[in-house]
């Protein structure tokens, strides 16, 4: 059915200093949200409160599906996931890495290596499956850490400057990975950006963030 995620007057404070103010904004299901601002603006600090990550000081993080507003329980939090800037991964295979999710799941071994590979497929990662994850590049690993998101299937999406640091290969393969999920439109992706002109190559709604608020 898709989740709707409302934020409102959500504020956060590290130390005494202030990140978030106040902010609020209404994200509907199935679209691409690029969000903007220069570094300390608070963009990573919303990715994780909205991800459930992290609680705000206050402010309330409602997700809806249909007319009913879900409870913030692990059932919740098991349909986004967050992939950050730099990737960790596993001293394993790229397949074995990305099917870590459904494994903590339960899911049986064929469903694991079908989802794992078809994940893989899409991140143009299939030819990779048996190496050590180790062994790739910080584009592969950026690419194998979508497609460990990807694999779950989530409702849910946040990547957190998904291409920063990699070659423009690499970037325009997850660019066109993001692409894909906007025309499919079956999840919602926040994600931010220092690059205006990916911004506007991947999303139709541009946010900005300036002192700790959402701005359109």
């Amino acid at each position: 059915m898709g989740l709707r995620l409302n934020l409102s007057g959500i504020s956060k404070s590290y130390n005494g200093n202030i990140v978030l103010n106040n902010s609020s904004y209404l994200f509907e299901k199935g679209r691409v949200y690029v969000l903007m601002g220069p570094n300390g603006c608070g963009k990573s600090t919303l990715l994780r409160i909205a991800a459930l990550l992290e609680n705000p000081d206050s402010g309330s993080v409602n997700y809806i599906e249909g007319d009913s507003v879900l409870q913030n329980d692990i059932s919740l939090k098991r349909r986004m996931t967050l992939v950050l800037p730099k990737i960790g991964v596993f001293n394993t295979t790229v397949l074995k890495n990305v099917a870590y999710g459904l494994r903590i799941r339960g899911f049986n071994k064929k469903e694991l290596s079908d989802r794992a590979s078809a994940a893989l497929e899409a991140a143009g990662l299939i030819h990779k499956k048996n190496d050590n994850a180790l062994t790739l590049s910080s584009g592969e690993t950026q690419r194998l850490g979508i497609a460990r998101a990807m694999v779950i299937k989530p409702d849910m999406l946040f990547l957190d400057e998904p291409t920063a640091s990699i070659d423009s290969k690499n970037t325009a393969l997850i660019e066109d990975i993001i692409n894909r999920m906007k025309m499919e439109g079956s999840i919602t992706v926040l994600m931010t950006t220092h690059d205006h002109n990916q911004a506007k190559r991947l999303t139709d709604r541009i946010l900005g963030m300036d002192n700790g608020s959402i701005s359109e």
